[in-house]
């Protein structure tokens, strides 16, 4: 029985070898990413003084996309005919590529999650003020969630606030000077010079 068997696994080996290594190979690096990114992202937690929820909504999210990833190789590597789903599945790409980094997306905010749980400014009990043109919002910084921020003001209000808007507006991290939490800047801006033209 195992002498039969032998042949036919050494011919199977022999057909399939190449795409079994890389099979081997892409599950490697799913291994790696998440082995990887997995510290980091507590370090970023651990740093920003985050609740561990926000850990595993991370590791979640890691594994979603690298899974993701490897399975699409696997496929590709297996002769996966792609002919037919082609323009479907280039299609949900653009789309998903563009709704995870577009500001008017509400997925972009979930890529703004994992920018404020690596980004060191961004800890729990933090005081920011958030300029949006001539408006701003100030508070202390107290979670940090898959789509949104939630800030604390002064006069203990809590405003949750979008991520995306969070990392794309102006922010001054613990501010010298504090307002009234909410509001608009009356401040005029100084003339213009002849060396501002």
């Amino acid at each position: 029985m195992r002498s039969a068997l032998l042949p036919l696994s050494t011919d199977w080996l022999a057909t399939y070898g190449i795409q079994t290594f890389a099979s081997l190979a892409a599950l490697l690096v799913y291994f790696l990413i998440t082995r990887f990114a997995f510290p980091r992202i507590e370090e970023g937690v651990e740093q920003g003084k985050f609740k561990s929820e926000a850990t595993l909504k991370a590791f979640r999210l890691t594994r979603f996309f690298s899974g993701i990833v490897v399975i699409v190789a696997l496929l590709v590597i297996w002769g996966f005919d792609f002919s037919g789903l082609l323009l479907v599945t280039t299609s949900i790409i653009t789309v998903l590529g563009i709704a995870l980094f577009a500001g008017w997306s509400i997925l972009s905010n979930v890529t703004a999650f994992i920018v404020l749980l690596l980004h060191r400014s961004y800890r729990r009990g933090n005081f920011i003020r958030v300029i949006d043109f001539d408006n701003y919002i100030e508070g202390y910084i107290a979670e940090v969630n898959l789509f949104n921020t939630r800030l604390i003001t002064e006069s203990r209000e809590t405003v949750i606030y979008p991520n995306n808007l969070l990392i794309s507006r102006p922010t001054i991290i613990n501010p010298k000077t504090r307002m009234s939490g909410l509001g608009k800047i009356n401040e005029p801006l100084p003339p213009a010079t002849d060396e501002d033209n």
